[in-house]
């Protein structure tokens, strides 16, 4: 199997999407067929034997669209700086695709951060920054996000205080413009403001308007350019009998409460993102490294796989590894969400940065750099916020038409008041200007990405990891979900479940018998019976003679008596009659149990029946599923029999049993036909195209890396619980998306009649441009500060 990602043209939605990924998924020799949407690229998984790129790219043409492979794209990740809104979000966007070399560009206003995948041989690092840079925007290097973003609020704040203290003195003298003294002070103030602090609105405007498009800049420039160079021209007397009419302090104390709304979102933003940011905190910057030599501290980036570190009490672990000497108890919280620190011992596997609580460790460093789980759920959160989720296009379409029809607004608010209802020009041209201030995209394109940036912190600090942000809102749909039994629902391992004697024969006897004859095996299902034994409590006896047989059982003998261990024939065979246990036998392997007869010195001791049993919690959590309004259904590759005791016990609504692993997908694309809004849950390889083919794959963390790789989101935890938790974050977040995008929308149709004079006629009330420049500000930080609300659902998960 090969894996190629392809360019994708024409896509208008994600129903685009869906279409190409089902079509192409169902070709000849296609195992997994994935379009991302925002990122506009289909990645195949398919045998080259059978399937050639030629044939997958005619395919998607066929469909209505332009396809080609990307042979060597590279992917760049940086921080951006200068974005205000959704429009600059489209415009920069539009830039970046633009350059034939760039196959996909995904801008996230929230995290400030740009996404490029590019082809490196026709375009470098520098070549996409100064494409940045020519649409007006400041590319940072990754590296230096976090420093910037720190840097970028300080500025916020130090133009605010700046325009703040210009414009204060202009609003306590107003009333005295007649004063030309008084006057030439307001003046030289509000040029100040509006050339410092309002600058950067000029500078925004000119980049959007020549990529021919228009965003908030243009509006603010556009509000306060009207303010101050109408005052300035009356104040020369350029207008007759309206010369005194100076309002220098609109423009003034809208750039000051522009601002004062960056800075506060500035801050919001920063906290919506926090969950991340303590995550990258984590990191141990610092390894005390064990050599021959002795020890000695180097950078963690500097130890390598097979290196020994030592951990003391209180430090984080440097790397993923193994301990090799010492026990100690290790915080995991940040990987599991579990507050119990987690006891280690030589063998067991520990993640860096995690914390050491207890004792000192040696560790063998297995995983170092990107590898660690750390880097990996960094990069998969990181992943997940600058995904664009479906119900965010509809932010993004009304975005695009924003602004023009704002300015069509203001023009009519103009025309109407001046003209039509014969209003002084003054009075026109204020309404007019708030009316253009007070509508501004923004709130729109904070909407969505800041909701999913608080729901995945959210999910990552409860051990739910979510690969692509539209996940979220995906899995709050699900109608159905398909979970996958060994390992799964069950702990994937036999265990010992009953013991019935034979007549004349005790419990006792029929264990410590069992144990002793399976001690030698190495057979699951005699590991499972020593393993149950020595939980009751009994030690295997030594034995002698010990011959297994494939497909039967054990012989041996203990204190010189023959013993025998195994199925119904290995045992008649044997010459031991187990027809008085036939009934037992029977009732035991309806309910899907492995069975073994015991028999000693020519005689029936008894029958012990094995299982999977299900992990504690599995049945709560269907009941949970099931609460939620949600069909669950079992698929496995066991036996029927098998299959219906397991759902019988953790109250499935049905079952597939009998299932080969290359048709767990077909299953899910038939529960997908049945109109059912599909997940799957599983943890093995064979069930990795399931995981792929269903409109949510759940994986579970105790599973196979390869389940991980296809899941859409990773329970961290081996607790079927997370599943229940992972939809109530889903359904929660989407509920605050909807929440968002109505209040940004309420506020626009609220707030423009108002700014548009709605209310002047029966209650005498205008809006002050400068006023409903501070509104707008604090539309986008309410947005903001609504999705933050959001950690507080972390507590009611379950």
């Amino acid at each position: 199997m090969v894996r190629s990602i392809f360019a994708v043209t024409g896509m208008h939605c994600a129903g685009c999407a869906t279409r190409i990924e089902k079509e192409i998924g169902r070709m000849a020799g296609v195992a997994t067929a994935a379009v991302n949407f925002a990122t506009e690229e289909l990645a195949v998984e398919y045998d080259e034997g059978t399937l050639a790129d030629e044939a997958i790219v005619a395919r998607v043409k066929e469909l209505g669209y332009g396809a080609r492979r990307l042979t060597a794209a590279g992917e760049l990740r940086f921080g951006v700086r200068g974005l205000h809104c959704a429009s600059c979000v489209a415009n920069l966007e539009k830039k970046l695709l633009a350059d034939p070399a760039v196959s996909a560009a995904v801008v996230n206003l929230a995290q400030e951060e740009a996404l490029v995948r590019f082809d490196p041989a026709r375009l470098s690092q520098a070549d996409i920054f100064a494409l940045v840079s020519a649409a007006g925007y400041t590319p940072v290097e990754p590296e230096q996000g976090g420093a910037e973003a720190a840097a970028e609020l300080v500025a916020q704040r130090n133009w605010f205080v700046l325009s703040a203290l210009l414009s204060v003195p202009i609003m306590l003298t107003m009333t005295l413009h007649d004063n030309r003294a008084v006057g030439w002070m307001n003046l030289a103030l509000a040029t100040a403001v509006q050339f410092s602090a309002g600058l950067t609105f000029y500078k925004g405007s000119w980049f959007a308007l020549k990529n021919k498009s228009a965003n908030m800049d243009v509006l603010v420039a556009l509000g306060t350019s009207a303010a101050y160079f109408y005052s300035l021209f009356a104040f020369f007397g350029a207008f007759g009998s309206h010369g005194g009419h100076v309002f220098f302090e609109t423009s003034a104390m809208l750039i000051a409460f522009i601002r004062l709304g960056k800075y506060l979102e500035a801050r919001a933003r920063g906290k919506a993102g926090e969950a991340l940011k303590k995550l990258l905190r984590l990191q141990a910057d610092k390894a005390r490294l064990v050599t021959p030599e002795g020890e000695r501290e180097v950078a963690a980036s500097a130890v390598r796989v097979g290196d020994l570190v030592r951990v003391f009490p209180g430090e984080a672990l440097p790397v993923d590894g193994e301990v090799v000497e010492g026990s100690s108890t290790v915080d995991e919280s940040m990987v599991t969400g579990e507050s119990l620190p987690v006891a280690k011992k030589p063998g067991d596997p520990v993640t860096g940065a995690t914390v050491n609580r207890g004792g000192v460790l040696t560790v063998r460093a297995t995983r170092i750099g990107e590898e660690t789980l750390l880097a990996q759920i960094v990069r998969m959160v990181r992943e997940a916020q600058a995904d664009k989720a479906p119900i965010q296009r509809f932010a993004d379409r009304v975005s695009g038409v924003f602004v023009p029809v704002v300015i069509a607004l203001a023009l009519f608010t103009f025309a109407l008041w001046f003209w039509g209802l014969h209003q002084e020009f003054l009075f026109a041209f204020k309404l007019a200007i708030a009316v253009v201030v007070i509508a501004c995209p923004c709130a729109m394109g904070l909407a969505t990405p800041t909701a999913i940036m608080v729901g995945s912190g959210v999910g990552l600090a409860r051990g739910i990891l979510v690969k692509r942000g539209s996940v979220l809102e995906n899995i709050s749909r699900v109608q159905a979900i398909l979970l996958d039994k060994t390992g799964t629902l069950t702990r994937g391992e036999p265990a010992l479940t009953d013991l019935v004697p034979a007549p004349g024969e005790g419990e006792a006897r029929l264990l410590t018998l069992l144990a002793a004859a399976e001690s030698r095996s190495t057979h699951p299902l005699a590991q499972a019976a020593v393993a149950g034994a020595a939980e009751r409590g009994v030690a295997p006896a030594e034995v002698a003679d010990c011959r297994e047989v494939e497909g039967g059982g054990v012989a041996c003998t203990l204190a010189g008596e023959p013993l025998l261990a195994g199925n119904a024939r290995f045992l008649e065979e044997g010459g031991v009659a187990t027809a008085p246990l036939a009934d037992a036998a029977a009732r035991l392997a309806a309910e899907g149990k492995s069975l073994v007869f015991v028999a000693a010195g020519g005689h029936l001791v008894g029958v012990a029946a094995l299982a999977d049993r299900l992990k504690e919690g599995s049945a709560a959590a269907v009941a949970a599923m099931k609460g939620m309004g949600i069909a669950t259904f079992m698929i496995t590759g066991d036996h029927r029999a098998v299959a219906a005791a397991v759902a019988r016990e953790a109250g499935v609504d049905g079952f597939e049993a009998e299932v080969l692993p290359g048709r767990k997908q077909e299953v899910v694309r038939e529960y997908q036909a049945k109109g059912y809004f599909t997940a799957m849950v599983g943890d093995g390889i064979n069930d990795a195209p399931a995981l792929a083919r269903a409109d949510v794959g759940i994986a579970i963390g105790g599973g196979t890396d390869v389940a991980k790789e296809t899941g859409d989101v990773i329970l961290v935890r081996d607790d079927l619980t997370d599943v229940v938790r992972a939809i109530r974050l889903g359904r929660a977040t989407l509920a605050k998306v909807k929440q968002n995008l109505f209040w940004a929308l309420f506020y626009n149709i609220l707030g423009i009649p108002v700014a548009a004079g709605a209310l002047f006629y029966p209650l005498g009330i205008t809006l002050k441009p400068e006023y409903a420049g501070l509104a707008m500000a604090f539309s986008s930080v309410s947005v903001v500060t609504n999705s933050i609300l959001l950690r507080r659902v972390g507590g009611k998960l379950g």
